[in-house]
């Protein structure tokens, strides 16, 4: 086992590094890659997983700990193919060593976007370009099964498993039902691509040269129009934005038609997202405040839906 030294905020604060006794602290020192002695430091964000960064005598690298999440469709195969795949597309950093429940990526030093960045001019082009190339490219480099992120299954198997737990969310729940299966009607047959599927801002990394790609968790065959309506209301674009979006993926401006089922879409996505916090309400054990997570995408839905009834 490599000696490890973890660093957390009381700890750089002091200038010195002390030994932690932690389970996944014990497990990453175990890993059979590292060379010489190990520094770990827990990396944020992650609302799946747990993330560290590891330095050895070879490099940087990220490592992400967790389990399959059957009631939120998170399944660890799953993520690993994609991950590979993305690299093998160049969109993602390498995959340098998987085992059940943990994986080991190659870090690179770069500037994690924020909501406020994907809405530049000279970051929404290349953003776009990122996606399609996920959607098209990704898939020739797959191997082994592989999921489907259909978001209308999602919410109806996310409703079943409120139901289970007695969700104090179940009268709310039973109308996004009835409001589901209108939107899914309203967007009719679908392109078939291979999807991402959680296109928040810090999913995406700027290493000053290009753009990266990161996080499979979500990964599956999909409508492109998940990811372009994600993408728009996890980083609150404009209208304006939203339609050179659409143009900058499609090719030209897009028509009426386009619209509604992009908008019923883009519905669909903020929904799964309050569906996605209910249900972590009831089945995480992570130090998240998932009721305010649940709260504020209410909000976010019940806003994108008025303006989708008005359209």
């Amino acid at each position: 086992m490599a000696q490890v030294s973890v660093f957390v905020e009381s700890c750089l604060a002091l200038g010195h590094p002390r030994q932690m006794n932690n389970p996944a602290l014990n497990r990453i020192a175990a890993l059979p890659i590292w060379k010489g002695e190990i520094e770990a430091s827990p990396l944020g964000g992650g609302r799946t997983n747990l993330n560290f960064t590891v330095q050895d005598n070879t490099g940087k690298y990220v490592v992400r700990l967790g389990e399959d999440i059957p009631a939120h469709h998170v399944m660890r195969f799953n993520e690993l193919a994609a991950s590979r795949a993305a690299h093998a597309a160049g969109l993602s950093p390498e995959v340098v060593f998987a085992d059940e429940g943990i994986t080991v990526i190659r870090h690179i030093e770069s500037k994690t976007l924020g909501e406020a960045d994907v809405a530049k001019t000279e970051y929404l082009g290349p953003i776009v370009e990122l996606m399609r190339r996920c959607h098209i490219e990704l898939p020739q480099h797959l191997r082994g099964p592989a999921l489907v992120f259909w978001v209308f299954h999602v919410i109806r198997d996310y409703a079943a498993t409120l139901a289970a737990h007695a969700s104090p969310h179940m009268p709310m729940v039973h109308d996004y039902l009835k409001i589901a299966q209108k939107l899914e009607a309203a967007i009719g047959p679908i392109e078939l691509v291979f999807g991402h599927n959680d296109l928040m801002a810090a999913n995406i990394l700027d290493d000053g040269t290009r753009l990266w790609l990161i996080d499979w968790d979500y990964a599956g065959f999909n409508s492109p129009l998940f990811d372009l309506g994600g993408l728009a209301s996890n980083n609150s674009l404009s209208p304006t934005q939203e339609e050179e979006m659409l143009g900058l993926y499609y090719g030209a401006p897009p028509d009426a038609a386009l619209l509604q089922r992009y908008h019923a879409m883009k519905c669909a996505s903020l929904m799964r997202e309050v569906m996605w916090s209910m249900v972590s309400e009831v089945i995480s054990d992570l130090d998240i405040d998932y009721g305010a997570y649940t709260a504020e995408n209410i909000g976010r839905f019940a806003h994108a839906y008025r303006a989708y009834q008005q359209r």
